[in-house]
């Protein structure tokens, strides 16, 4: 059956108002399975006004009845777990077990940290001879929530937790190329008894939805997930408008490989970091950069390592990479691999698409992929290719490595493979990035913050540091 999906306004599952829609593509297929609204700007003021009226209610909830309606959520999002990891790994194209392990759970857990965390969201007072000065942390008001393709729910989540915990109210966009788990997520705050107007979801285009949610004056905060060309775009125009913006933007990540590390364990995890996801995530290590003692060893066993990852049927509990999301992003991930070879590199495993048999040989699959003798200073090492791609390069020195590491405009993260624990403090200290991991690679706390430097985006995500981005400070001096 064709699964046909509503825009959720005002608490009502609506058609697009120009009745049009888009086809969805199964990535693993390569074929049509779904119709989502190809909204505009007229669904985005109905969601803008749905989100209005309910706004008053909402953010003047005491906190603890707020929050029950997100671990109910919660709840419900831990009930339908299996159907949901099926659901975002046939519109992704991850592996199924991936998204059993990781997105549902932490789809859930979002909404279940940042329910507890307001309640324990403090304001700060000073005292001084003859006043008292306290802040009063208030809902902005509307919040837009744009989130990306390749962690659908979890980013979906990732924003509107802690934009609706604070008492706003919520008019989001989930990426056109996986928009199923935000439509079941609308369907569970429906039953979970989320009112009318708190959180709208509005499916459609970026350059249609996005661009109406940006540019709407009654939206004054932007939290986007995404590339750092749109991010631009965004800050162009919200900026100007005094918005609040919060941009999670691309990566290039450098993975620093020191002599002294425990290689086997280096090896393991930066495969992983390599190609999880099918290298669909930002924090992926994309540049790995050896000392040049170790360097054959450590390209041998990694190649090696990598010829075993599977790729396959995103459903088949064996497969490690599945299809990438879209046509267009094979094509885009095909091209960068061309241009590596014309700029001299040299790839030693993968580098084609893969068609496999029967119904999935239309399929959007890519092997993993090593390439080495680059420089620097070419595209390939320079630009987000955001697919099963990695470069080796030998370093000489701590320095090198760290130049090399540096030499990027992107800044979100790093990894460092040591057992030298000074040697580990003094380079994390002098990486251009704003997370960085010392011997792993994705250990996640939700009380950190997230995000990164440079052409990596503007401000954090996570924590304390959400909160008070979807919150709006008031200073209130008392003389005494």
């Amino acid at each position: 059956m064709m699964e046909e999906i509503r825009n959720y306004i005002g608490g009502q599952f609506t058609e697009p108002q120009g009745k049009s829609y888009l086809d969805n593509y199964e990535p693993a297929s390569g074929k049509v399975y779904g119709r989502i609204p190809d909204s505009g700007a007229e669904d985005v003021q109905a969601a803008v006004e749905a989100a209005g009226t309910a706004f008053d209610g909402w953010s003047a909830m005491p906190v603890t009845e707020r929050n029950k309606f997100l671990l109910r959520i919660a709840d419900l999002i831990e009930r339908d777990h299996d159907q949901l990891a099926y659901m975002e790994s046939r519109d992704n194209g991850k592996p199924l077990r991936l998204a059993s392990k990781v997105d549902i759970p932490r789809a859930a857990a979002n909404m279940r940290f940042y329910a507890t965390a307001m309640e324990h969201f403090a304001s700060e007072s000073h005292h001084s001879p003859g006043m008292i000065n306290y802040t009063r942390r208030s809902p902005a008001g509307i919040a837009g929530c744009i989130s990306p393709w390749n962690l659908p729910i979890y980013l979906f989540t990732w924003k509107i937790a802690p934009a609706l915990a604070a008492g706003n109210t919520v008019v989001a966009k989930p990426s056109e190329l996986t928009p199923c788990t935000a439509w079941a997520f609308s369907r569970l705050c429906k039953e979970a008894g989320l009112p009318d107007g708190v959180l709208n979801i509005v499916h459609g285009l970026g350059n249609k939805v996005g661009e109406a949610i940006v540019g709407h004056p009654d939206i004054k905060m932007i939290s986007f997930t995404g590339g750092t060309t749109t991010g631009k775009r965004i800050a162009s125009v919200a900026a100007p408008m005094f918005k609040k913006l919060s941009l999670e933007l691309g990566g290039k990540n450098p993975n620093l490989v020191f002599a002294d590390c425990e290689l086997d364990e280096a090896v393991r995890n930066s495969v992983a970091a390599s190609f999880t996801n099918q290298g669909e995530i930002c924090l992926c290590g994309s540049r790995i950069l050896v000392e040049k003692s170790i360097y054959e060893t450590f390209l041998e066993k990694f190649v090696e390592l990598t010829r075993t990852w599977k790729v396959g049927d995103p459903q088949d509990d064996a497969t490690r990479i599945g299809a990438l999301v879209s046509r267009e992003h094979l094509e885009k991930v095909s091209a960068y691999v061309k241009l590596a070879k014309e700029e001299g590199g040299q790839v030693l495993t993968g580098g084609e698409r893969l068609v496999l048999e029967g119904d999935l040989a239309e399929g959007y699959y890519f092997a993993p992929t090593v390439i080495t003798n680059l420089p620097m200073d070419c595209r390939t090492n320079q630009e987000e290719i955001f697919g099963p791609v990695v470069t080796i390069m030998p370093f000489d020195s701590e320095e090198e490595a760290l130049t090399l590491a540096n030499d990027s405009e992107y800044g979100l993260s790093a990894t460092i493979w040591t057992t030298d624990l000074s040697r580990a403090h003094r380079v994390s200290d002098k990486l251009a990035a704003g997370i960085i991991w010392i011997n792993s690679w994705l250990l996640r706390d939700l009380r950190t913050p997230f995000g990164g430097w440079k052409s990596s985006g503007v401000g954090r995500e996570g924590g304390w540091e959400a909160l008070r981005f979807f919150t709006e400070p008031k200073n209130i001096c008392i003389k005494l």
